[in-house]
């Protein structure tokens, strides 16, 4: 594929370099969407030809037409007709995509990204919350408030609390019924809990400062008060996101 002189174009790192997943494809993606999402590749770049790609990666030309599909897929490149893949700007990656999301949690320098899933689950949980204290059962509650205690005895053991932590989280969601929202926050949450600068060294003193935001949250459901769940919700997320947010590079 010849590939447009007014376009950047871009080298890979080498497949020796790139840890093997089990699909060959899925080896080609990676590098990509690292590249991309770091920044290494930028916008407009166009990727190699299918002979450079097959080479580097030491796959068959089947295998890098099967990963730019994926790549397509996941909104990081387009082909386009004498040209080949060409890198698109990050308004249109799916960050929704386990990969691409990884990959920015990965490179979020800025803390750009974690900032942006806060500001998510605040909006969804908060909602999720209130929804809860409608919709819950009284098993909802109970399974709820069995969480709670079980994070008091856990405060001690800051290790510990921050697992159970997501469970007590996931429990309240899971109370509201909205399962899409629910699959939304789980699924950007989860990659975040990856990055230690979202996960921070919470001290003994933290998780007690949490649970008692927990507390509240909580009293809020059993009273079936949605509105003041919601509010409890977002005052916690934000409060907690504050804490253990990684100061600023100077």
């Amino acid at each position: 594929m010849a590939s447009d002189p007014g376009q950047a174009t871009v080298r890979l790192a080498p497949a020796a370099e790139v840890r093997r997943p089990a699909r060959l494809a899925d080896l080609v993606v990676e590098s990509i969407v690292d590249g991309v999402v770091s920044g290494a590749i930028p916008p407009n770049a166009a990727l190699p030809p299918e002979s450079a790609l097959s080479e580097q990666f030491q796959v068959s030309r089947i295998t890098v037409r099967e990963a730019v599909k994926l790549l397509e897929a996941k909104g990081l490149v387009e082909v386009r007709r004498g040209v080949g893949a060409v890198v698109k700007d990050d308004s249109s990656w799916n960050l929704l995509d386990s990969d691409v999301l990884a990959a920015a949690v990965r490179n979020d320098a800025n803390l750009t990204i974690l900032d942006e899933l806060v500001g998510v689950r605040v909006a969804l949980e908060s909602s999720l919350a209130g929804q809860a204290a409608e919709q819950a059962t009284d098993d909802d509650l109970a399974a709820i408030e069995a969480v709670f205690h079980r994070l008091e005895a856990d405060t001690s053991r800051p290790e510990i609390f921050i697992q159970t932590d997501v469970e007590f989280h996931d429990r309240i969601m899971a109370a509201s019924g909205n399962r899409l929202a629910r699959s939304i926050v789980s699924t950007v949450h989860s990659q975040a809990r990856t990055s230690m600068r979202y996960q921070g060294h919470p001290s003994v003193e933290d998780v007690r400062t949490t649970n008692a935001e927990h507390r509240i949250v909580l009293d809020r459901i059993l009273a079936r008060d949605a509105a003041g769940a919601a509010t409890a919700m977002t005052n916690h997320i934000r409060s907690a996101w504050h804490r253990r947010r990684p100061l600023p590079p100077s």
